[in-house]
Parts: C-alpha cells; sequence; structure tokens
C-alpha cells in the first residue's frame, strides 16, 4: 500500500485552526526531546535549538554517489569561506520523511536557509506557503540570470508567475546498452556509436536481433513492486512521445484527464514486447540493471545516476543515450534537483549570502555531472570540460525533451501517485493486469485523491 506523503498547508486567514498550526503545534512539542540540548542544524530546525547566525545550514536528501559529490560540493563553498564552520550540511531519508521534515521545521519557523527539493515537490511546498520566491533583483545579486539554466527546468520550476526554486541539474529517463552485446547484434557502427534506434520498428528490430545474442530478454525495465517508480518512468515517457497525449491528472491533481487511446498504446505495446520475449516479465531494480552489465540483455532504461554502478562493474563496456523516439515527437519523463529557500525572516544580507551559497554550488556542477545528471547551469552544460566528459554529455539532449510529473499535491518523485499508478503499471509488465484492468484500478484507487479537495 502507498504511504500517504505528509503534505505541508497553509494557515487560513482569520487565526481558525489548520493543519498548519497542528503541525506547528508538533514543531515546538519537539523541543522537549533530547535533540532540543543540541546545537545542530536538525535541533534547530525541529526543535528550536540555538545555532550560530553566521553558519549557513543547509538541508540535502542524497545518499550514495550523490552524497559524496555533494559533500565535495559542499567542502568547496566552505573553504570559500573560512572552513567548516560556515557551513552546517544535514543530509536526510530520500523521499517523504525528507519532505516532512522540510515542512516540520518550516511550519515551526526554524527551517534551513537552503534546501534541496524536486521540482515536482517543490511545487506542493509552495502551495503551501513554505517557500520564499526568488525575484529577479536575488539573481542579479549573485550575478545570475533566468538565461543561466536550461530553459525546460527554468520554465517548469515558474508557480503563479514566480520563481519558487533554482535548478541544479535535470534527471532523465535514459537507455543504457552493453556495448559487447550491441556490437554482435550489429548496432554498433564504424565510430563505435550506438545507431540510431529511433522509430518503434526500428527499434523492436533491434530488440529482436539483441534478444538472438542473448538468447533471453533485450531490454530490462525493472518492475517488481516495490520498484513503482521506474514502470511510471517508462510508461510517462513512451505517453508523452504520443501526439495528442494529455496531461494524467490536472487542476492540481483533481481531475483525471489521461488519454485513454494514448494510454492503451503504450501499454499494449509493453504487453507485446514482454510476449515477444524482448522485454522482462518480472524484475527487481537491481537485477534489471545487473543482467544487462552482465550481457544476459542488450539494454536497460533507468534513471542517468546509474552510471556510477555501471563504471564500477570491472570490464564492462557500456554506452548511454537518450530514449529513442518511437513515436510522435521526442520525450523524457525527468525531475530536477533544486534549490530552495524555505519561508523565513531574512536580512538583506542573510538573504544574499544564501543566494550567494546557491551560485557558487552550481559554479561546481562539473562535480556533479560526474554523477550522471545533466547540469542545469548552462555555463557548465556549454563548457568544453562537460562536452569532454562522456557518456554523460552524450545523453544531454534528454533535459530538452524533458517531461515533468503533472503538479499535484499528491504528486512528484517519490510520492503516493507515482507508487500507486506504477504499481498498476507494473503489474501490465508482468502480465498480471491487462491494460483495461490496469486502467479501472488506478482510477478506483486515486479516487480518494481525485475527490479529496486539496489540504494546500
Amino acid at each position: 500500500m502507498p504511504i500517504r506523503p505528509v503534505v505541508p498547508t497553509s494557515q487560513t486567514r482569520g487565526g481558525a485552526f489548520t493543519r498548519r498550526t497542528l503541525l506547528a503545534g508538533a514543531a515546538a512539542g519537539a523541543a522537549v526531546l533530547p535533540l532540543a540540548a543540541c546545537s545542530s542544524p536538525i535541533a534547530a530546525g525541529i526543535a528550536g535549538a540555538p545555532l550560530n547566525p553566521e553558519t549557513l545550514v543547509f538541508w540535502n536528501l542524497f545518499g550514495g554517489g550523490d552524497g559524496v559529490r555533494m559533500q565535495t560540493m559542499e567542502d568547496g563553498y566552505a573553504k570559500q569561506h573560512g572552513g567548516s564552520s560556515a557551513l552546517q550540511a544535514t543530509t536526510f531519508a530520500w523521499g517523504n520523511p525528507y519532505y516532512s521534515k522540510v515542512t516540520l521545521a518550516t511550519v515551526g519557523n526554524k527551517p534551513p536557509d537552503v534546501a534541496i527539493a524536486h521540482l515536482t515537490r517543490a511545487k506542493p511546498l509552495w502551495d503551501g506557503d513554505l517557500l520564499d520566491p526568488i525575484t529577479e533583483d536575488d539573481l542579479a545579486s549573485v550575478g545570475l540570470s533566468a538565461s543561466d539554466f536550461n530553459q525546460k527546468a527554468w520554465t517548469a520550476q515558474k508557480t503563479d508567475g514566480k520563481n519558487i526554486c533554482i535548478p541544479l541539474d535535470t534527471h532523465p529517463f535514459v537507455l543504457f546498452y552493453n556495448v559487447d552485446v550491441c556490437q554482435k547484434a550489429g548496432l554498433i557502427d564504424a565510430d563505435g556509436k550506438l545507431k540510431d534506434l529511433n522509430g518503434l520498428e526500428n527499434f523492436e528490430a533491434a530488440m529482436a536481433a539483441v534478444a538472438k545474442v542473448t538468447g533471453g530478454t533485450a531490454l530490462n525495465v525493472a518492475n517488481v513492486v516495490p520498484e513503482t517508480a521506474t514502470p511510471w518512468r517508462f510508461f510517462w515517457t513512451m505517453y508523452n512521445q504520443i501526439e495528442g497525449a494529455t496531461p494524467f491528472i490536472s487542476d492540481g491533481g483533481a481531475k483525471l484527464t489521461v488519454n485513454e487511446d494514448a494510454y492503451g498504446k503504450v501499454t499494449e505495446m509493453t504487453q507485446k514486447w514482454v510476449q515477444n520475449g524482448w522485454l522482462n516479465k518480472a524484475l527487481d531494480y537491481a537485477t534489471a540493471q545487473s543482467l544487462m552489465f552482465d550481457g544476459k540483455a542488450g539494454f536497460f532504461m533507468q534513471g542517468e545516476w546509474e552510471i556510477s554502478t555501471a563504471q564500477s562493474i570491472k570490464g564492462l563496456k557500456f554506452g548511454m543515450v537518450p530514449i529513442p523516439q518511437l513515436f510522435d515527437k521526442p520525450a523524457t519523463q525527468a525531475d530536477s534537483h533544486t534549490f530552495i529557500l524555505p519561508k523565513k525572516d531574512r536580512t538583506p544580507e542573510q538573504r544574499k549570502a544564501h543566494m550567494l551559497f546557491i551560485k557558487q554550488m552550481l559554479e561546481q556542477s562539473l562535480t556533479w555531472a560526474e554523477g550522471g545528471h545533466v547540469p542545469a547551469y548552462m555555463p557548465t552544460f556549454d563548457s568544453q570540460q562537460y562536452k569532454d566528459l562522456t557518456p554523460q554529455s552524450n545523453y544531454a539532449s534528454a533535459a530538452e525533451t524533458a517531461v515533468f510529473d503533472d503538479a499535484a499535491w499528491y504528486g512528484g518523485s517519490g510520492s503516493t501517485f507515482e507508487g500507486l499508478v506504477g504499481a498498476q503499471l507494473a503489474l501490465v509488465q508482468q502480465g498480471s493486469s491487462s491494460p483495461a484492468q490496469a486502467l479501472s484500478a488506478i482510477k478506483g484507487q486515486l479516487a480518494t485523491y481525485l475527490n479529496t479537495p486539496s489540504p494546500l
């Protein structure tokens, strides 16, 4: 069963009791915990403990290779500002726990100075009146402007005519390929690159050729519950390549507006691929990628962050490219990690210092790009250093065809929507549900959320 996220809410006018006042009371009650005795950013944010006012507090949700790279960037900032005392950075568990902590700290009036949020999760925070807008003057104060950013991500973050966050990257769904397998299948050209796989017939012919080499599947896409994010990313990529594809949900998550013909086209194609033996029927996340790495599949679709895993496999020759255009137009499911300014009182000097932190982290975007994410900061994206970074730069164009999840109070990366819909799409791939049965289940399970007014 998907976990319902803690939803940030705003206080109603007139001082009425609201979910926000309830959360604020919970934040105040946290002061009785032993944590209150600590002068850490966690204690300061949740329990109200004192913190050195000269120390910038930064929260993020990065683990693994991303966490290591982010720490390197944090160290780079600290060195420019006198050492470790300049910055207190805290990493929390990914997903709903993280956003719950940001919400709780902000309604308790003790948020971090700067935090990371997925672009799709920043929108509910904004709707809950939990973010400070970022003005053109804020950008200009540290030498930034809207033109410094990937315009897909920059446009996507604009809400109510305001800048609600600053994109650090775009992280798209991409196609990994095993070079040795694809070479045997005749899919590597004279320059050692993967041949053009655009067009449904062309891609299906390539999968048939790869399957002959592997004696098994050609393409792996993780789909065993609880892996629900990948089936959603796969579907949302293919669905948005179809002309006439509509938002899955609209009006802030109040209406189901999926184009059922386009839905059927993608889900029926998925089951056809499984029946033909080209696409795996049931694999968990780790196995889906390991079989491609081991040469038992030629292709693997996943977020580009798995580049670090692929690079750790001794002797593996692999490449990465954007998801091929199989239908009418290019499209790629994606999200962005962004910097947000949680709502708090800031002096003009503090505001500029917080913006400077963001600017100096952006200036280290090449370090971030090494982990696979496409830089949203154009001076890095356009640099020769990034162009020379392969295979990362080989799929950089996917940032231009990015399609973000529909805005909803229960949506976004790691959300209830993603878990609920992704689980049904996984059952389609497994052959446990027909496309019609899955859509019926989606409609039934979404009904509660569609018919519940946003609490924001």
